[in-house]
């Protein structure tokens, strides 16, 4: 894990600190729970079960002794310091049979027999024999019946370690799953929060498939980091550390030779992650790639099925989709090799090594190196170190995807973002002035030394072939890029003084193809800004006259809209937005081409809502149709980013030059008229007037793909198409 990243994460972790703390204290509590269990067996193993064959003395009290044969017997470990003891006995194991010895037994370890009457000991070439008598089962339960009220005891402890475990194992998933939960949420939002900030060229050349795998694939991922991962490897380091504190504590031997497990986990995921995040940045990046292709398709369905795009469209897929697999296949042979592999390596190793070291001398010589029952709780302790080992193991892959995934979300958050400034400013009176504009998107200049003045009011015309820089102009003025040379100014401020969300404040758009969010006719009005209440949206879908292609809907302004307003005529669509930027009350305004893709019955309705839109501000205008811009108090005819005429419909037309070639064409009158106008001799001739007039009716300069139009649209300068604090 790169450092940066993960210190990141940990400061969005300490946004739920509260919740992570109480689930590492239930993960601690919860361990320390569990580990008790073999500390129980122990000493029920070594205390009760076979502490049976400790020394007994014959006794005068009553309490806690073994009645047998008339006489009262105490085992050598009850008895009080400095309390009488009698003649010894003992009780020692032969086969499935025990036998009671009525004296003291000098050598008790060792092979045993027993036959008439006589016990037989023997250890190496020394043969012991002793006079025994066999127990019955209820002679032998008399001497196992002290111990009852002990084992009984350790069982209700076990029970109690073992509820207690339990609601520690809910108290830790609960707490870190909701803190989990938290933290994602804050990273998402704050994702969200810095898209909506970045510059929009950023989004030219990064696809929305992309975007949207950032925000929700990569976060997911990151949430499994702080669900699964940090579950599995807090408690596993938890769990293992609170092993070999058992381990220790049971034999310093024991714990010491056991170590050796713990650097090879550590060298493995080191090693591990050297493949595996190769791997995954692919598996990430083709993911975002297919939802990049996806979305693509989607949107253009209909290009695609006219144009019987399908095969080779879905060979891309394919071609992606098999790529991914296969990186995919790579990490299983990964993970398949790694995880129960290397732990049942580990496992099998150490019990080795314990049994070839300890397990010879734990065989009942006298030298024993640990008792039984240590050896039963070591092995009982040691299969549970493997248990977190192998959850940690098996998170590994799920480790390396979340961190992978964190560098990718945190690679979009370190992209510059504009600044955002509360607040907002007065609604400017809406002079626009270009004071010698230079522009370039890269090297080549699309816009050369622009100027021009707008003043309160008016409608300015922008006009001229694709390329010719009419688009750029809108995208500096909303300040999606600022020019490299000149100044531009609003009511006499210069735009790069004005924060951009204060700027965008008092600036709409409507597009030719205008956007509509999901929800309802209404809302896509006012865009659930509460400065705008329901009746202001009611009269201003009324003034632009919507009510009248909208009176069918069974809902009216309340009826449901999709995606796009995929359900709306392109006329209903325009009117909505037209309503909605006669409801923010901007102070310039923007048409991009507001009746290009509307019929001519609906276009005079149209023509009749413009003119209710432009009352009161100024109005930029990017013309194709020559025939609506007739009435602008000024015209700018641009040519290879350079304005190249300027003035009226009437005084462009008296000129004779492109403007009037330009109408003309589109009139259909250039035959005649274009004939006797002598001045337009020289300005374009032959191929290549017919080359600017095919081209009049284009839709976008040489970065048209980052228009005004489109990036309003998508809702990037504010709520959507006017006003806001994007």
């Amino acid at each position: 894990m790169k450092p940066n990243i993960g210190k990141r994460l940990f400061q969005y972790a300490l946004t739920s600190k509260a919740g992570f703390i109480a689930a590492l204290i239930a993960l601690a509590i919860g361990v320390a729970a569990e580990l008790a269990g073999p500390f129980i067996a122990k000493t029920m193993i070594d205390d009760h079960m076979l502490a049976i064959e400790k020394p007994f003395y014959e006794t005068t009290s009553v309490d806690g002794t073994v009645s047998f044969a008339g006489t009262h017997f105490k085992r050598e470990d009850r008895f009080e310091p400095g309390e009488a003891k009698g003649r010894e006995a003992r009780i020692l194991q032969v086969g499935k049979s025990f036998v009671f010895v009525d004296g003291s037994v000098q050598v008790a370890d060792g092979n045993r027999s027993f036959a008439n009457g006589t016990l037989t000991v023997t250890r190496g070439s020394d043969t012991f024999r002793y006079e025994a008598k066999a127990l019955t089962a209820d002679e032998l339960y008399s001497f196992y019946k002290p111990e009852m009220p002990g084992i009984f005891q350790l069982i209700g402890w076990y029970c109690f370690f073992l509820v207690v475990s339990i609601f520690a194992e809910f108290g830790k998933t609960y707490w870190l799953q909701s803190s989990a939960n938290k933290v994602i949420q804050k990273l998402r939002l704050d994702l969200y929060a810095h898209i909506q900030r970045l510059p929009v060229y950023f989004f030219d050349n990064l696809p929305a498939g992309k975007v949207v795998s950032r925000v929700t694939n990569d976060t997911e991922a990151v949430k499994d980091l702080f669900v699964a991962v940090l579950s599995n490897f807090t408690s596993g380091i938890v769990t293992m550390t609170g092993v070999y504190v058992a381990l220790f504590l049971l034999d310093f031997r024991l714990g010491l030779i056991s170590l050796f497990i713990v650097p090879l986990l550590i060298l493995w995921i080191v090693l591990y992650r050297k493949v595996a995040t190769r791997y995954n940045t692919i598996i990430r990046s083709r993911l975002s790639e297919i939802n990049a292709i996806i979305n693509e398709s989607i949107q253009g369905m209909s290009i695609i099925r006219v144009f019987r795009h399908q095969k080779q469209t879905q060979t891309e897929f394919e071609e992606l989709n098999d790529d991914y697999m296969k990186h995919q296949n790579k990490m299983l042979n990964l993970n398949a090799f790694t995880s129960h592999n290397l732990v049942n390596v580990l496992r099998n190793l150490a019990f080795a090594v314990v049994l070839w070291y300890f397990g010879s001398k734990a065989l009942g010589t006298t030298d024993s190196a640990i008792s039984l029952g240590v050896l039963y709780a070591f092995v009982d302790v040691l299969g549970r170190l493997f248990q977190p080992m192998t959850g940690m193991v098996n998170q590994l892959a799920v480790l390396d995807t979340s961190i992978v995934s964190s560098g990718r979300v945190f690679e979009l958050m370190d992209e510059t973002g504009e600044p955002v400034t509360d607040g907002t400013m007065p609604r400017y009176k809406g002079k626009v002035a270009f004071d010698d504009v230079s522009f370039a998107y890269k090297k080549d200049d699309v816009l050369k030394h622009i100027s021009f003045t707008a003043q309160p009011g008016q409608t300015v015309a922008l006009v001229g072939h694709t390329g010719s820089g009419k688009s750029s102009i809108i995208n500096l003025l909303f300040r999606f890029y600022d020019p490299q040379k000149g100044t531009i100014t609003i009511d006499g401020t210069p735009v790069k003084e004005i924060p951009k969300q204060w700027l965008r404040h008092h600036m709409g758009i409507v597009l030719q193809d205008p956007y509509l969010f999901t929800g309802t006719v209404a809302s896509n009005v006012s865009l659930g800004d509460s400065r705008i209440t329901r009746e202001q949206v009611d009269k201003a879908l009324h003034d632009v006259g919507a009510d009248k292609l909208l009176a069918h809907l069974p809902q009216g302004f309340d009826e449901p809209v999709i995606e796009k307003g995929s359900t709306l005529s392109a006329g209903q669509r325009q009117l909505i937005s037209f309503a909605r930027a006669l409801a923010f009350d901007p102070a310039i305004l923007i048409l991009d081409e507001a009746t290009a893709n509307i019929d001519t019955e609906t276009e005079a309705l149209i023509q009749s809502a413009l003119e209710v839109l432009k009352k009161g501000r100024t109005t930029f205008i990017i013309a194709h149709r020559l025939s609506t811009i007739r009435s602008a108090d000024q015209i700018l005819v641009l040519h290879r980013g350079e304005i190249v005429e300027r003035g009226s419909h009437e005084e462009l037309m008296a000129h004779g030059g492109r403007y009037f070639q330009m109408y003309q064409l589109q009139s259909g009158t250039v035959g005649t008229d274009a004939a006797s106008s002598p001045a337009q001799d020289g300005l374009l001739g032959g191929k290549d007037t017919v080359a600017a007039m095919a081209t009049v009716s284009g839709k976008s300069d040489n970065r048209s793909s980052s228009s005004a139009s489109q990036k309003a649209s998508s809702g990037q300068s504010g709520p959507g198409l006017v006003g806001g604090n994007a």
